[in-house]
């Protein structure tokens, strides 16, 4: 239920954020219900969406995400510097180990992967760019929020305690700080199987010169074939690779 104070623009913008994966095209009436508008208003927020691009309007009057979308995602991708400076980097790694190469960012409180360079036997993972992956679980979101700032780290904790506990982590916030400060300190995390069963990633963080965190990069594998590496060389590999990445966002930005 949305708040009754939210501004007008707040509540048209919250339209975007009704579809999802299980939800791609929704009527007017649907809408009207999930904002807490009237029919009339409803309908003016979404002319102006359309005439925007952001949404279209189908022949049963169902609306669903417009073409405008895929052209702001081009854009994000070519303003992207974190993509820009890691490409060659994992094409590298790519090469080096022959497993799967990610970039994944950091969004308000949401980790999405950018960009995947997929090795000669690529994985078929189950999230890719654009779709949100769980915050506390896997190698990227790990190394991501361990590199945040203590006031960050705590309000996510805070906000997210259910859903802490679920994924098996701290649930007391000294001992949560601890867990996410041995993975900052170790400089990499090593995931086996959290996210998806079968599957490995060792990812690094990637940081601007002030030590704000944009990101992270990953190698993935199966699990069966990451416990035949030997893992202090591949993670100093991956280290490397992010403090190199580091480097190039930091001659840009000074």
């Amino acid at each position: 239920m949305k708040d009754k104070t939210s501004s007008s623009p707040q509540r048209m913008l919250s339209i975007l954020d009704l579809f999802t994966e299980d939800k791609l095209s929704w009527t007017p009436e649907n809408i009207a219900d999930h904002i807490q508008v009237s029919i009339p208003t409803t309908y003016r927020y979404l002319k102006i969406l359309l005439d925007s691009g952001l949404l279209q309007k189908d022949l049963n009057q169902q609306y669903s995400l417009g073409s405008r979308i895929i052209t702001l995602d081009h854009l994000l991708r070519t303003g992207d510097k974190v993509l820009h400076h890691s490409l060659q980097h994992m094409q590298n790694l790519v090469e080096k180990t022959g497993f799967d190469c990610v970039i994944s960012r950091l969004y308000g409180d949401q980790v999405i992967d950018t960009h995947k360079y997929a090795s000669s036997s690529p994985m078929n993972l189950g999230y890719g760019r654009g779709r949100p992956r769980p915050i506390f679980m896997g190698a990227a979101p790990k190394v991501i929020l361990a590199n945040m700032s203590t006031n960050k780290l705590q309000k996510i904790f805070t906000e997210n305690k259910l859903t802490i506990k679920k994924a098996h982590l701290p649930d007391e916030w000294d001992s949560f700080k601890k867990y996410y400060q041995n993975i900052r300190k170790a400089g990499f995390y090593l995931s086996m199987g959290e996210l998806e069963l079968g599957v490995s990633a060792l990812a690094s963080p990637i940081k601007s010169h002030d030590g704000f965190i944009l990101g992270a990069i990953s190698i993935v594998t199966t699990i069966d074939r990451m416990e035949l590496i030997d893992l202090s060389k591949i993670k100093n590999l991956i280290i490397r690779t992010a403090e190199e990445i580091n480097n190039e966002i930091d001659q840009v930005e000074i």
